[in-house]
């Protein structure tokens, strides 16, 4: 009979923890292999028992983001493959993010088949510590919001690429569709399949948008930006985006991408259960000191906080994680425990992984972040591993 692993436990104390609920003093985080074992007081741990000591500041939920086209110098576009991914998860890691999608922007049949290959062999061999699933933003948009989609790439979805979606072998995919270029039958089986369908880059209207809703669409793709507005006789994307409960949507926290006051009114706004959650939609830039690079055979700049296309179309962000926290309680007014469920609960959730990712409870895995009193990253962990390569 074959001996049983042995169990590898490590306690972390001396922080104040937040465990996706509210915070926690003088309590301590008991680890087992790739989990949380348990939360509790600091008094009950034997004193025999070896312990580390954190030294301070706040011990949360490592941050998930759902939307990430790139970081250290990689855009999962122009590098589809393992080692792209894991640059990428590395990058994003040093700023409090344990678990992301990476996010293919609209490409051809090849490039998307070669990133849901990259990504599959990442999650199966876990090669990319941080990679938990793969967010396809595209081809199925509406040319007319394309935004810094090609638009010689853009079509509508067949029958075919419903069946390709679905064997992609992924237990995360995250797809972006316009739903005024989706019939929301093949929305329908999509989600039946277990594929998360988030709405954007589309014109669509309010009834538009609820039909693709009731068919099981989920989420709405950086709310604002890309899409019919909200307005007083017409909803649109927005309206319904705000009005329908079920929907979660993604917000860009960087200030070029929605003013603050329209973030904080779309805050008090949002019907639920569904939230508001933080995504990055970074870019390469993140993490490098490049200024410049190529999407889809375009060049694109960073310059000022933002990158853009040559024509000053917005093209992702320069944003991190960590810098989302701090905008979202500096800018929006929010108490730092939303901003921290922002970045790791609500995403968690609207995922369909809210039973593992996004809170410090037992039998949760362990992905933890450790911030300074400032709100910056000190020391991260992924399933239990605080060695960041």
């Amino acid at each position: 009979m074959a001996e049983a692993a042995a169990v590898k436990t490590r306690i972390l104390r001396g922080a104040r923890l937040f465990d996706g609920e509210g915070f926690l003093d003088n309590h301590a985080l008991v680890l087992e292999n790739e989990q949380i074992s348990a939360v509790v007081p600091a008094h009950s741990i034997d004193p025999t028992r070896a312990t580390e000591d954190l030294g301070g500041g706040v011990l949360a939920p490592g941050f998930i983001d759902a939307q990430v086209n790139g970081g250290g110098g990689v855009l999962l576009n122009e590098q589809p493959d393992l080692e792209g991914a894991a640059t990428i998860a590395r990058t994003h890691r040093s700023y409090g993010t344990t678990g992301l999608l990476p996010t293919l922007i609209t490409d051809a049949p090849d490039i998307t088949a070669r990133a849901i290959a990259a990504v599959r062999e990442a999650i199966a061999a876990k090669a990319a510590p941080g990679v938990i699933g793969l967010h396809l933003e595209g081809p199925f948009l509406a040319p007319g919001r394309k935004g810094a989609h090609s638009e010689g790439l853009i079509r509508k979805m067949a029958d075919d690429d419903v069946e390709q979606l679905l064997s992609t072998g992924l237990e995360t995919l995250l797809i972006t569709v316009a739903p005024d270029q989706v019939e929301p039958k093949l929305i329908r089986r999509l989600v039946d399949g277990g594929v998360t369908v988030s709405l954007g880059h589309s014109d669509a209207d309010y009834e538009t948008l609820c039909a693709a809703v009731d068919a099981g669409a989920r989420g709405v793709t950086h709310l604002f930006n890309a899409m019919s507005p909200l307005s007083h006789r017409a909803p649109g994307m927005v309206g319904g985006a705000l009005d329908r409960g079920e929907l979660w949507c993604g917000i860009i926290a960087d200030g070029h991408h929605v003013h603050p006051a329209v973030l904080r009114a779309a805050l008090r706004a949002k019907a639920g259960p569904g939230r508001l959650f933080l995504v990055t939609d970074a870019m390469p830039t993140v993490g490098c000191a490049q200024d410049q690079f190529v999407l889809n055979g375009r060049r694109v700049l960073r310059k000022d906080g933002q990158v853009t296309l040559e024509d000053g179309t917005l093209a992702g962000s320069d944003l991190d994680m960590a810098q989302a926290v701090r905008f979202a309680m500096d800018e929006l007014a929010l108490p730092p425990s939303e901003a921290l469920r922002m970045a790791s609960l609500y995403p968690a959730q609207f995922l369909g992984l809210g039973d593992r990712f996004g809170a410090l409870r037992s039998g949760y895995r362990a992905d933890l972040v450790l911030l300074d009193d400032d709100w910056r990253v000190r020391r991260t962990w992924i399933a239990g591993d605080d060695t960041a390569a």
